[in-house]
C-alpha cells in the first residue's frame, strides 16, 4: 500500500511519539517537500523540528513536478502538494486532517483518512493504546468533537471485543 501524508497527521503522530506506526500499517509512506518545510517551521514544537531535521528512512520525500492548479488558494502549500502527489502517483490513501483539503481530495476521487483513523487502525493492530492516544492528542490541541470521540471509542471497543 502507498500512502501520502500531509502535515497535520505527521505532526500529531510525531508529537505522540507514534510516527513509526505509519510504515507498520501502510508500507510505503510518501510526503511532498512542502510538508517537510512546514514541519521545519521555526514555530513548530522542538520534537517535530528534531524529527523533520533528520526524517526516518521509511519516509519518502518527493519533489512535486506538477501542482494541481485547480486546488483553491486557501489550502496550504503542504495540502496542495500532498493532494497533487497523491493524484500523480495514484496513491491508495491520502492522510489529511483539514476539512477543505479532505473535501478537495475526495472531489478528486482520492481515498482519505485523518490522524484519528491512523490511531484507530494502529490500536486495532495492537501498536498503541487508543483511549490513551485520544486523551494525549486532545491535550496536544487536536480539535475533535465529543460526539466523534464517543463514536470512535465505541467502535474501538466493539471491534476489540469482537476479535477472536
Amino acid at each position: 500500500m502507498i500512502v501520502v501524508a500531509d502535515t497535520s497527521p505527521l505532526n500529531y503522530l510525531i508529537l505522540l511519539g507514534k510516527a513509526d506506526v505509519l510504515p507498520a500499517i501502510y508500507g510505503r509512506v510518501l510526503t511532498p517537500n512542502a510538508v517537510l518545510v512546514e514541519l521545519r517551521h521555526p514555530g513548530a514544537p522542538a520534537t517535530v523540528l528534531a524529527w523533520a531535521a533528520t526524517p526516518p528512512t521509511w519516509l519518502e520525500i518527493w519533489q512535486i513536478e506538477r501542482l494541481d492548479l485547480s486546488l483553491p488558494a486557501q489550502l496550504g502549500a503542504g495540502e496542495r502538494e500532498a493532494i497533487s502527489l497523491a493524484l500523480a502517483i495514484h496513491s491508495d490513501l491520502l492522510l489529511i486532517d483539514e476539512r477543505v483539503g479532505r473535501e478537495q481530495a475526495e472531489a478528486r476521487n482520492l481515498q482519505v483518512a485523518g490522524t484519528l483513523a491512523v490511531l484507530f487502525r494502529a490500536a486495532i493492530l495492537g501498536l498503541l493504546d487508543f483511549p490513551a492516544a485520544l486523551d494525549e492528542i486532545r491535550r496536544l490541541g487536536f480539535r475533535v468533537s465529543q460526539d466523534i470521540l464517543a463514536i470512535m471509542l465505541a467502535k474501538y471497543y466493539q471491534t476489540r471485543n469482537n476479535r477472536p
